[in-house]
Formats: structure tokens, sequence, C-alpha cells
């Protein structure tokens, strides 16, 4: 694993201890083209004699799920596949997660599929160890028995919630963005095969780049922000705007789609450890609401907000524009307008049928976002209206 993912990163002269994943919330990082190979053996080192597989229908549909529920058998695991994961998923999504885990009396998980699947397996794994509701783990640390071992299959290069230990759920009633973080819950292990992220469709692939762009540039200027953690941050963003144009490229040659793709899965995964060593901002909180209201997929409601609020964070937060400035490229919100145009992404909030006048009420929800609180500009309902406003025109 370390040779191949050496090998992935020289050009870059990235420190030691970011190409080795040390400040991972997770435990292992196997990485390399057909890693998922492997997943029996590392679930079995896990202790996992029954495991139930979280992923939604379409990954079940592309027969990787087939490979690992083949590898499971095949190290003496019996396996039960929960391909019911929905995107965005609620509590109602954890609930009968939770519950196909219990009946199948399982003592192992396996999140398999994009950051929906690794949430859900993750807070599922909440309420089948520790009781209670989700709403319960709201915050940090709230976990007081010992969590399943999980192992982290992600098929996307987007949420890097594979390196976390934070599950996000939303409230099926209230619609909140619930964060709830435990060291235990946390991969026992993470598995990074690029080639799992090649059946991702197009879209798919310009959404969930997006989101991870929006990762490394947040948790580089929010105030828990540290040399460490931007370090991290540096490196996500160089990896992933080096490889997100091949990656949505229909001419580009296979072999160089196949690096930008194993680029954007491990530029991902970096970008989530810099999430859990600090926190993001105000392009998180404005996509929320978006997406609650009128079903914008995440990476898109990140998307059109974030050029604005690195705009808003440049004109407001001085150690926002220098960190921005040190990036030693075009501002990074032409960067990511760039990118939205070719991914024929919407650019602004008109593009997306965003009535004008639900802007204060989605600038108060905005307020009330958990990530808010991070900006490295501090916020209220007016300013957070003016950025939506930014975002309108």
């Amino acid at each position: 694993m370390q040779e191949a993912i050496d090998q992935l990163l020289a050009p870059y002269g990235l420190p030691e201890f970011v190409r080795r994943f040390e400040y991972s919330a997770s435990g292992p990082v196997h990485f390399g083209a057909g890693v998922r190979a492997q997943l029996g053996e590392v679930a079995a080192e896990a202790g996992i004699t029954r495991a139930i597989l979280v992923t939604d229908s379409g990954i079940a549909a592309t027969g990787y799920v087939d490979d690992g529920v083949k590898s499971l058998r095949e190290a003496g695991i019996e396996v039960w596949v929960h391909r019911e994961v929905r995107e965005n998923p609620t509590t109602d999504d954890v609930d009968r997660c939770q519950r196909a885990a219990a009946s199948f009396a399982a003592d192992g998980i396996i999140g398999f599929g994009g950051g929906s699947s690794l949430d859900t397996a993750k807070g599922a794994n909440f309420i089948l160890t520790n009781g209670g509701e989700m709403k319960d783990y709201w915050g940090v640390g709230k976990a007081t028995k010992p969590m399943l071992p999980l192992i982290a299959v992600p098929t996307t290069s987007g949420t890097g919630s594979e390196c976390q230990s934070f599950a996000l759920i939303a409230d099926a009633e209230t619609h909140a963005k619930m964060a709830c973080g435990d060291k235990k819950a946390a991969a026992a292990a993470v598995l990074l095969d690029p080639e799992l992220t090649e059946t991702m469709p197009a879209v798919v692939s310009a959404h969930t780049g997006i989101d991870a762009l929006a990762h490394a540039l947040e948790t580089l200027v929010c105030n828990k922000a540290t040399e460490r953690s931007r370090t991290y941050s540096r490196a996500a963003w160089r990896l992933i705007r080096d490889s997100f144009a091949e990656v949505l490229s229909a001419t580009a040659d296979e072999a160089a789609v196949k690096r930008s793709r194993a680029l954007m899965q491990v530029g991902a995964a970096l970008a989530g450890i810099a999430i859990e060593e600090s926190m993001l901002g105000v392009a998180h909180s404005c996509a929320n609401p978006l997406t609650a209201h009128y079903g914008i997929a995440h990476g898109q409601a990140v998307g059109v907000m974030l050029p604005h609020v690195l705009r808003f964070n440049r004109q407001h937060s001085v150690v926002a524009a220098e960190q921005y400035a040190a990036l030693d490229e075009a501002h990074p919100a032409q960067v990511i307008l760039d990118f939205l145009e070719q991914a024929q992404l919407a650019t602004s909030l008109i593009d997306l049928d965003v009535p004008e006048e639900d802007l204060p009420m989605l600038s108060r929800e905005a307020e009330r976002q958990w990530t808010a609180q991070f900006n490295p500009a501090p916020v209220d309902a007016e300013r957070l209206q003016s950025i939506y406003e930014a975002a309108f025109s």
C-alpha cells in the first residue's frame, strides 16, 4: 500500500505524515487498484464474523458489492447486504439500517459506497451499540459504550467520511443536519480502491469533486485550523485541483483518467482528515438548507455557494485572504467557477429555481447550522443573506 501511495504522490513532495495518513481518525488506510479484494482479510483482522454491508441500490448494481461479498465469505465471514441507503441520509435511514443489523446479529459493519453509505453505517453503529436516538449523539464524544468495528470502502471521491469519526445525519422531521462525532465511530480500517470510482456517472464525479474541493478550502481557513490541518488541506486542494478536469474530460486517455481518479480519491480522504483536525464553514451552512428545501444535490448546493463564500471570507478575514493568496494561483473562487462550468453545473441560485423571496428564510436556517460558527469571518443572518444574494444574481 505505501509503495503505491508514495509513487502516486511523488511529484507533490508531500510530508511523510500526509502520505501515511498519520492523523486519520480511522485505522490503517489500504490504497491501490483492486485493494477491495482484501476486504475479507481486513474484516477478519478486525474480529468481524457476521457483517452487514451497507450500500445503495446503484452501487449494488455495479457488481463491486458482489466482489466484496465474495471476499468476505472466502474469509469465513457471514454477510447481509443492506442496499437501502439514500442520498443525504436521515434518521429514518439510520433506523432502518440499525434494525437490519440487529436482526442479522451483526458483529461488524462494512460501509461500502459514497458518503451517504458511510454515514448511514456510522449512524446505525451509534444506535445499535449505545441505544437511544441519533439526536442523542449530536455533538462530540457522546457514545459511552464500545462500538462495532467498521470497515470503510468509499466508492466516490467526495466526503472523506472514511477518514473521519463523524456521521452527518439529517433529522427526518426538522431537516436539521446533525454532526455526530465520536472516536469510537471511526473506521477500524479503510480500503481506498480507485477502481471503485470508475462507475460513477459524470454528474456524480462532478458533485463529489466540488464537495471535496470545498472541504479543502473551508478547512484551510476555518477558525479551528492548525498548521497540521492546513497541510492536509493544501495537499487535498492540489491533488483534486490537478485531477478534476481530466476526470471530467471525455477525451483524456484511459491511463491519465485512472491516475486522476486515484489522485482525487486520495485528495478527498486527505480533506476528510483536515475536517477531523479542524472544521468547515458557511459554504456548507448555506448549502444544507438548499438541499433540505429544494432537493438540490449536496455537491451542487455547495458549489453554487462556494465562490461567493470565498470572496466574502477574503474580504472580511485577513487569515482567509492570506491563506488563499498562498495557494499561488488564480483566486480559488475563479477555479471553482471554471470547474462548475466545465461540469455543466449551475453557477447561480436562479439556475436552480430557488425563489428570491426565500433568501431571508434560508439565511436564518444557515445561521443555525453547526458549521457556521467555524467560519473565519463571523456571520449572522444578515451577512449570510448577502452571500445568498450574491449567489442569486
